[in-house]
């Protein structure tokens, strides 16, 4: 979902910039605006209510920002979470960091309201690439209705199983991160190449890392 109907989490331990964030994102009209002070309890949100944006703080107790980004790319249902960083950490180090922990955008502190809330539209814009109308080697994926189909046919996949294929797909060519203690990746990643059949010989296991489908052919 983009534009002002869009739900967006504001994670921010500072009280005075947390109030300033959620009154520029009510200012442009953003109505579903939620937010949490500590990592943990901003985790435990989008979990149980997924997010279509989240602004992310990188210095918080509970749960620092770059663990917070890695959580949410690890979990098939915030699959299409969109991840702005912000923070007053801006060597490049820190950056790269971020955006590979999985932020879609970096903002650093102190922001400009207005160029923040432009950075805002952009990523809602832009969300996962483009995987509607668009055949994987037979694969289609239609996110609204989320239903999936192979050649023709369609797929009976649980909404785990749809949002990790969703997000595999929509991120050919990079890493599905799995954290060392979470199996249920590996229980759906088992499923779906069964589901799949010889499609399923797309999804490649990346020891010790994770999951990835390489990109395919244009």
């Amino acid at each position: 979902m983009s534009g002002p109907e869009a739900s967006v989490l504001v994670v921010e331990d500072d009280p005075t910039i947390r109030a300033l964030l959620a009154m520029a994102l009510a200012g442009a009209g953003y109505a579903d605006v939620r937010e949490a002070a500590r990592g943990d309890e901003g985790l435990a949100e989008a979990k149980r209510r997924a997010p279509d944006l989240v602004l992310l703080d990188v210095m918080l107790p509970g749960l620092d920002g770059f663990a917070f980004a890695r959580a949410v790319r690890a979990a098939p249902a915030l699959a299409a979470t969109r991840i702005i960083m912000i923070t007053a950490r801006t060597q490049p180090e820190d950056i790269v960091r971020g955006l590979e922990a999985g932020a879609d955008d970096y903002v650093v502190k102190p922001f400009d309201r207005k160029i923040l809330l432009a950075r805002v539209k952009a990523v809602l814009r832009r969300g996962l690439p483009v995987t509607e109308g668009r055949d994987f080697d037979g694969l289609r994926i239609d996110e609204p209705s989320r239903t999936a189909t192979l050649r023709g046919k369609a797929l009976d996949l649980t909404a785990g199983e749809f949002s990790l294929l969703m997000r595999l797909v929509a991120h050919r060519g990079r890493v599905f991160a799995r954290p060392p203690d979470e199996r249920t990746v590996d229980v759906q990643v088992a499923n779906l190449r069964r589901k799949l059949g010889r499609w399923g010989d797309h999804i490649e296991t990346v020891r010790g890392v994770g999951y990835r489908i390489s990109e395919f052919g244009q």
